[in-house]
């Protein structure tokens, strides 16, 4: 039986429910985020071993490890949570992430143990993702439980608001100690300082969880005998909730996914990585768009409550898929146009043969690339310069870095002695150098050129379209699945679309630019992810608004 309908103000109780939930899942996606948001820094730290492009995407790449687990940790704490309660299995994933988010405030760097550094900064990024996996399904199930029929889009909202939320307090915390001790401090020892704080953050949690009661639903479903023995298989081994998991990865939670990282991490890592914006304004200048944005979450589950979850959330797939690629092109402007100037006047690119062109994927950092080719498009990554590759003519082992009307060539080192090929790498190195300054390829963007108003915009743009995905989704699923295997059924498609899909979108994007050259290339991950979303939720998803979650108890 639904609790009864209410179109009043919250009641205290109603209130202290979305306060508490809200504010100690906002404390697990801070832990979770923290990662993120230093990553430049932890790629220094934990993979100074291999060169600066490939440390940055084994970084992104142990970012990505904490994702790729959170399915595992939805089934583990998802069962846990529709057998024994949802209160007390949200306890646990939450000291789970904040005792793993403080150790890595303590691990040594790779200068000080070696490969057991990064070995263990992946281990604590796992277990971080296996609590995530359990923590987000019982918030929202928790919430959702505690909500109104007709309200339960907009009081979920708050709960959607706290990955933002996490991620704007760990970029807050992080500029915060960079200001304080100096960028070479920070760099050094003042980056751990985040993390170790978060102890305190755990506490804080942990007492507020404790106060909170389980929901109602669950304590008469438990009344009454009827909670699960076997959430998992009564979840995904029939064909009805199955289907309906499987409806909710591909037409709701993949698209959010993709458009959720990319309005915000992909967005801060192509302002420092592509458009060399120092990381302290990049930083602040999303801090702020994430401050503007966030209301829209709670505006954005409200206007589901009237018009519907579907309509909302593919309506920001659709739009994201539309419009990435000239948002991305704007930013650029705004944010180093002197690098905008130089691509449409001297555009950069490679001559040379098709089979001297590797695939760069070197997951273990052992394999060298050393042909003209593969030398010639690190160098241009380094510099993180866009151009496209062209067949050279005849049968030339050489590369040719045409820079406007600026030829460099690189022979291969056939017949050299090895110190002969490392002068000859040096001298192109710092000849392709010279050439892009001359083309007026800037090193770093000027902090005085940025149009900040204008890239603020642009970044709430993409923080509305993250809105627009992220905030009617909590009530969307919960409404999808009976109460007897709600937490189970709904975390599992969540955390696959997110942990996968979306997790994967940064190491994925910047793995296509630097195998294309273009940097704009890996914007075709989340578009075609959202747009095939939007297609499948459009076609065969069912809307949920109105349902009576409590039909089936």
């Amino acid at each position: 039986m639904a609790p009864p309908a209410s179109n009043g103000p919250m009641t205290p109780e109603e209130t202290r429910v979305v306060i508490a939930s809200s504010l100690g899942t906002v404390f697990e996606w801070y832990d979770f985020y923290l990662y993120g948001a230093l990553a430049a820094i932890i790629a220094r730290q934990f993979f100074s071993a291999l060169d600066a492009g490939s440390a940055f995407l084994f970084a992104l790449l142990a970012f990505a490890a904490g994702f790729l687990v959170r399915p595992l940790g939805a089934v583990l704490f998802g069962r846990l949570g529709d057998m024994i309660g949802r209160k007390y299995t949200f306890l646990v994933t939450m000291l789970v992430m904040g005792l793993a988010t403080f150790a890595v405030g303590l691990l040594p760097a790779y200068a000080s143990i070696g490969v057991a550094a990064p070995i263990l900064l992946i281990g604590l990024r796992l277990l971080q993702g296996l609590a995530l996996g359990g923590e987000y399904g019982g918030a929202a199930v928790y919430v959702a439980e505690h909500a109104p029929q007709h309200r339960r889009g907009a009081y979920t909202a708050w709960i959607q608001t706290t990955a933002t939320l996490g991620l704007l307090m760990a970029l807050l915390v992080v500029m915060g100690v960079r200001a304080l001790l100096g960028e070479d401090a920070f760099a050094d020892w003042g980056w751990r300082i985040p993390f170790l704080v978060s102890i305190a953050l755990l506490a804080v949690s942990v007492w507020i969880r404790l106060s909170l009661a389980e929901t109602p639903a669950f304590q008469r479903m438990k009344a009454r005998g009827r909670a699960s023995r076997a959430p998992v298989r009564e979840a995904f081994g029939t064909w009805k909730n199955l289907r309906l998991a499987l409806l909710a990865l591909l037409g709701l939670t993949a698209g959010q996914a993709v458009v959720w990282y990319t309005g915000q991490f992909y967005a801060l890592f192509f302002l420092t990585q592509q458009l060399k914006v120092e990381a302290a304004t990049a930083q602040l200048l999303l801090a702020l768009a994430l401050l503007l944005g966030t209301p829209l979450f709670i505006v954005f589950g409200a206007l589901s409550d009237r018009v519907g979850r579907k309509p909302v959330i593919l309506l920001g797939c659709v739009l994201a898929a539309a419009t990435y690629f000239p948002a991305f092109q704007a930013l650029t402007v705004a944010a180093n146009p002197a690098l905008a100037q130089a691509q449409a006047r001297n555009q950069v690119v490679i001559e040379a043969s098709p089979w001297g062109c590797s695939f760069q994927f070197n997951p273990t950092g052992a394999t060298r690339y050393t042909s003209p080719c593969d030398l010639a498009k690190q160098v241009l990554a380094a510099h993180s310069v866009s151009y496209h590759t062209e067949p050279a003519e005849g049968e030339s082992a050489a590369a040719v870095v045409r820079i406007g009307t600026q030829r460099i060539v690189l022979e291969p080192a056939t017949g050299m002695t090895g110190m002969q090929a490392r002068e000859r790498e040096r001298t192109f190195r710092s000849a392709v150098a010279q050439a892009l300054q001359v083309a007026g390829y800037p090193e770093h963007a000027d902090p005085q050129a940025i149009d900040r108003l204008r890239v603020v915009a642009i970044l709430w743009y993409l923080m509305l379209l993250v809105t627009m995905v992220y905030g009617p989704l909590a009530a969307a699923l919960a409404e999808m699945f009976p109460t007897r295997i709600r937490y189970t059924a709904m975390s599992l498609p969540y955390h696959i679309g997110n942990g996968w899909f979306g997790g994967m979108l940064p190491p994925m994007a910047f793995a296509i630019v630097a195998q294309t050259g273009n940097m704009y290339s890996g914007l075709w991950y989340p578009v075609l992810i959202a747009g095939v979303g939007a297609f499948i939720g459009a076609l065969w998803l069912r809307e949920t608004r109105g349902v009576d979650m409590y039909a089936e108890d």
